[in-house]
């Protein structure tokens, strides 16, 4: 080991800035707490009549919705795609300078934003227009790897659209933001964008590219099943939900959602997870991927029931069990194994990860039951709670990995 070796295995910031995930996937755990705390604390206010708690100056399902869905989950996102875009297509390195500001910037003005939710509209301003500089200084370095890839294969192209997507939907926010007399109806565009355009997208196709990968790599005579057609028929049916949502036609959502549901489910049934349990690093990936399936069947219901009897039932538990189920659980899956791959640990399940994605299932199912009646807003904290305690050991221990050096002591 040479002096430079050395000096950059004892100096954490040299570490840090070693490869795009560690930056990242530090930023988006230390995401994963703060936003949850200021909600656990904000739902907590309502229950239980906390007067002197800080109102933001916007709804609070606002300020939650946008600052988890464009700041907490595509931190990690874009460590995870500028780590395996270029070896998805054959493409260049993406350099620290080009995603340390995306870190610095995303990071920060998520910190700024959540600061400013507790009164401080000053704040929150600023922290998303920080937020939107980091986007665009993503966006431009993806696009940048795809434009000199020698395969621009369609999960480049899909996971790019679906960040120009996200960088539309948080431009919209930081525009109504600025000016409150503009449609509340833009707002909302925002958060729908942010769901249904942005996190859907970017996750069903990394899931797609990757879930068939994983397991033909681990399970002895697997045949990965990859359709061509089944991005395209996401991204139009996706398109069409978040359009008849905004402008306010939910008699129509079963139209789309219900086809969502049969594709959704039959990517999960075609990979076979049954034989996919061990290791346990492979099973999680399928056990989460099934929320995606079971999320789109509970909107279903919701639909149905809205457009044959017009009534309103299940309240949020869809959107949770999409949020929570899927999205949350397929983060610890995917993170945790990256983060093992990249750090030259074992490709299998610590008891860590194990604790965190288990009460993780529970959290879930505590959401769907706080939209079921009841004292509502006690399960909602309970939820948020659950949270917080699911995600502390296990940020905890990734934070340590992301600023150690490797196990096997290679660089990066």
């Amino acid at each position: 080991m040479d002096a430079s070796t050395s000096t950059t295995h004892n100096d954490p910031a040299a570490l840090l800035a070693a490869a795009p995930h560690r930056p990242l996937f530090l930023a988006g755990a230390v995401a994963v707490l703060l936003t949850m705390a200021w909600w656990t604390l904000e739902l907590a206010s309502l229950r239980f009549g906390w007067g002197r708690w800080p109102q933001p100056t916007v709804p609070p399902v606002w300020g939650h919705a946008v600052l988890v869905q464009y700041g907490l989950f595509p931190l990690f996102m874009f460590g995870f795609l500028m780590t395996t875009f270029p070896r998805w297509m054959n493409g260049p390195e993406v350099p620290p300078r080009r995603y340390l500001p995306v870190a610095g910037g995303v990071l920060g003005g998520y910190v700024l934003g959540t600061l400013g939710l507790l009164g401080m509209p000053i704040l929150l301003k600023l922290g998303l227009v920080a937020m939107l500089a980091g986007y665009l200084a993503g966006v431009g370095t993806l696009a940048g790897v795809l434009a000199k890839a020698a395969d621009r294969n369609r999960h480049g192209w899909s996971c790019l659209a679906a960040f120009g997507v996200g960088t539309l939907g948080l431009a919209l926010f930081v525009v109504r933001l600025f000016d409150p007399g503009l449609p509340a109806a833009l707002g909302w565009l925002a958060v729908k964008l942010g769901t249904f355009g942005f996190l859907l997208p970017v996750y069903f196709t990394v899931c797609h590219r990757m879930l068939p990968f994983f397991s033909k790599n681990m399970v002895a005579g697997y045949a990965m099943w990859r359709p061509g057609w089944s991005l395209p028929a996401m991204w139009a049916l996706l398109l069409v939900h978040v359009f008849l949502d905004w402008r306010g036609l939910p008699l129509w959502l079963w139209l789309c959602d219900l086809p969502l549901a049969v594709l959704f489910a039959a990517h999960w049934l075609m990979w076979r997870p049954w034989r996919c349990l061990r290791p346990g690093l492979l099973a999680v990936l399928h056990i989460a991927f099934a929320w995606l399936p079971v999320a789109f069947v509970l909107f279903c219901v919701q639909d149905l029931a809205l457009a044959t009897r017009g009534e309103q039932v299940l309240g949020l538990a869809p959107l949770h069990a999409l949020a929570i189920g899927f999205f949350g659980s397929m983060l610890v899956a995917m993170v945790t194994r990256v983060t093992h791959g990249h750090s030259g640990r074992p490709l299998q399940m610590h008891p860590v990860p194990w604790l965190c994605f288990v009460l993780l299932q529970l959290v879930v199912l505590v959401r769907i039951r706080a939209g079921l009646g009841g004292d509502r807003y006690l399960w909602l904290v309970v939820a948020g709670a659950g949270w917080l305690l699911a995600f502390l050991p296990w940020v905890l221990r990734s934070a340590w990995i992301y600023l150690t050096p490797r196990a096997d002591g290679r660089p990066g």
